[in-house]
């Protein structure tokens, strides 16, 4: 990973306060782990969508950064496809578009069985 984009995405603060960690990390594409705490449930038992969305976010801020653009996030939309089972979950995201400004991410979400619980579409702003 690029050292300029690792500290950017290792100064996180928030994806360091839920746990999230890098696995996989290259130009466009990213993987990224969470243990699932007592503190990730919402009032359901269920892991709470904002921690699921949030290793999502985290996926995508990985892979568009690391290729030496500054990359925010403009809009990004999340389908929640069923509650997770275990207690780690996986982001992988991808990228399917690459424009001088503008960048486009597929994140999947993957529960401990490696089902699917939720597919993400996001869209990136890469600043100068």
């Amino acid at each position: 990973m690029d050292s300029n984009a690792l500290q950017i995405v290792g100064n996180d603060r928030f994806a360091k306060l839920i746990g999230a960690r890098i696995v996989k990390a290259e130009p466009g594409y990213a993987v990224v782990e969470m243990k699932v705490s007592d503190k990730h449930m919402n009032g359901l038992n269920m892991v709470q969508g904002g921690a699921i969305f949030t290793l999502a976010d985290y996926a995508f801020a990985v892979a568009s950064n690391n290729s030496g653009n500054i990359t925010v996030g403009i809009n990004v939309n999340i389908s929640y496809l069923k509650s997770p089972a275990g207690s780690c979950l996986s982001a992988e995201a991808r990228e399917t578009y690459s424009g001088r400004k503008i960048s486009h991410y597929n994140v999947d979400v993957f529960d401990e069985d490696g089902e699917l619980v939720a597919s993400v579409k996001a869209t990136g702003y890469r600043k100068k």
